[in-house]
C-alpha cells in the first residue's frame, strides 16, 4: 500500500509531511522557535491523540494565539522585516495572496510558481529574517522553529475561508477589534482610508 508521501509532490524532513507542486495555492504557518514550549507541545500531543485533523489544527492555533514565547514578531522592526521578506519575491517566485504576522507566528497564503519549490521559498524567508532579526535584537541562536505547516487550497470556498481566517487571526487572538487594525496583515490593504 502506498501513502501520500509516495506521491512525487510529497516530501518530509522528518517532522511534518509537505505537499509541494507548482501553481498550487498553499496556506502556510511557521512559528518562532519558542512559540510552543516543550510542556505545551507534550500536553498538546497527549490531548490530541483521538481528535480529527481539524480539531487538532484548531487546538494548535489556540496555543499559538495564547502568545507563548518571546513574541519577537510584535516588535515593529521585526514585523516590518518579515513583511518585507514576504513582499520581496512576490510576482517572481510566488503570488502573495494574504498574510498576517502574529506576535509569535506567521500565516501566509501563496501560489508558488513553477521552478521555485515551496520549501526553498520558506527557507529564504526564514533564513534571511532570522539573521536580520537576531542582529536587530542583539541576540544569537535559533529564531524560527525548524519546520512549517502547509495545506493546499482545494477550491474557491476553501480559499475564501483561508483568507478570512488569516485576516481574523489578530481579532480571534484579542489583539485588535477589526482585522484592518493589525499592522502586519494584508487585511489593512483591503480598506481605503477616507
Amino acid at each position: 500500500m502506498t501513502g501520500p508521501q509516495d506521491h512525487k509532490y510529497w516530501h518530509s524532513r522528518g517532522y511534518l509531511p509537505h505537499f509541494d507542486a507548482p501553481d498550487l495555492v498553499q496556506g502556510i504557518t511557521f512559528r518562532l522557535w519558542d512559540a510552543l514550549p516543550e510542556d505545551v507541545i507534550n500536553h498538546l500531543a497527549a490531548e490530541l491523540t483521538e481528535e480529527t485533523d481539524s480539531v487538532k489544527r484548531a487546538r494548535y492555533e489556540q496555543y499559538l494565539n495564547a502568545g507563548y514565547g518571546a513574541c519577537y514578531l510584535a516588535n515593529e522592526r521585526i514585523g516590518n522585516l518579515v513583511e518585507q521578506a514576504l513582499f520581496h519575491f512576490d510576482g517572481q517566485r510566488y503570488r502573495l495572496i494574504a498574510w498576517v504576522i502574529m506576535p509569535n507566528h506567521v500565516h501566509v497564503l501563496v501560489e508558488i510558481k513553477s521552478g521555485h519549490p515551496l520549501h526553498r521559498v520558506i527557507h529564504s524567508w526564514k533564513s534571511y529574517t532570522a539573521s536580520q532579526a537576531n542582529k536587530i535584537l542583539g541576540r544569537s541562536g535559533p529564531f524560527w522553529f525548524a519546520d512549517y505547516y502547509d495545506r493546499y487550497i482545494r477550491d474557491e470556498l476553501h480559499l475564501a475561508h483561508a483568507i478570512h481566517y488569516i485576516h481574523q487571526n489578530p481579532v480571534s487572538a484579542g489583539l485588535v477589534d477589526q482585522p484592518e487594525q493589525w499592522p502586519f496583515s494584508s487585511a489593512r490593504l483591503l480598506t481605503v482610508p477616507e
